[in-house]
């Protein structure tokens, strides 16, 4: 058998990790978390600073450990997570981002109207409660809210895990499905499980229709977006009660 044309791509070898490397990437936050809490907090009241860091460095470690399976263990995150930088991609998400606002904006009112405003804030909300920040730590938890954890959250759920499904044989909408039920769940706010449900539909189709975690994220950042710029606003006093 003779040697294949000149500029003929290689064939992409299958990706050697799966549900495991996602049970890690868990794992890793996890211990992350209960590691900074024990070291920073000690029955302490923690301020914007550190509430900063025990958000956002979990969650760091977390997609940094996914990318770095993918390197060991596969194609790279390019390849087997989707991770792929498109203008088009950009658009699309940004696109699928807006429609997700048309339909979580409504389901947000309808939700709060069932339990009460006092009952709806986020997890996030309520740990930055009665804390009060400068500028620059207000730019800091926005920069965490609207652009670091949608790209970390989107790396593990829907890059890592995604493709853990799509190896054991998982079609796309299978995958969608599921991401979407585990990414819900996996927030531990219960009571909020059937709004973040809605709210990751869209985050996933694009990811889904696209076939790239760009505009998953892309779209993750859009319905961040508003919150982040509510909760930098309320730190520093600008937005009284808005978290």
């Amino acid at each position: 058998m003779g040697a294949p044309p000149v500029g003929t791509p290689e064939p992409r070898q299958p990706h050697r990790w799966g549900f495991p490397a996602y049970l890690l990437v868990e794992g890793v936050f996890l211990g992350v978390s209960a590691l900074l809490g024990w070291l920073l907090v000690r029955g302490s009241a923690p301020g914007v600073w550190t509430v900063a860091v025990l958000l956002g460095l979990p969650t760091l470690c977390a997609a940094t450990v996914a990318i770095v399976i993918t390197i060991v263990r596969g194609n790279g995150p390019a390849i087997d997570l989707g991770l792929r930088f498109s203008w088009r991609d950009v658009g699309l998400g940004v696109a699928f981002g807006v429609g997700g606002l048309v339909l979580s904006i409504p389901a947000a009112l309808i939700y709060m109207a069932i339990i009460g405003p006092e009952n709806a804030s986020s997890a996030v909300g309520d740990v930055f409660e009665n804390l009060t920040a400068g500028p620059a730590q207000a730019f800091l938890v926005f920069a965490l809210v609207a652009l670091v954890a949608p790209f970390c959250e989107e790396v593990v759920y829907r890059g890592l895990l995604w493709g853990a499904m799509e190896k054991h044989g998982a079609n796309r909408w299978v995958a969608f499905a599921l991401t979407t039920i585990i990414f819900a769940l996996a927030h531990f706010e219960f009571t909020r499980t059937p709004l973040l449900l809605i709210v990751a539909i869209p985050i996933g189709l694009a990811r889904a229709l696209t076939g790239n975690l760009t505009a998953s994220i892309v779209a993750h950042q859009i319905n961040n977006l508003l919150p982040a710029v509510a909760l930098a606003l309320s730190l520093t006093g600008a937005l009284p009660g808005a978290v």
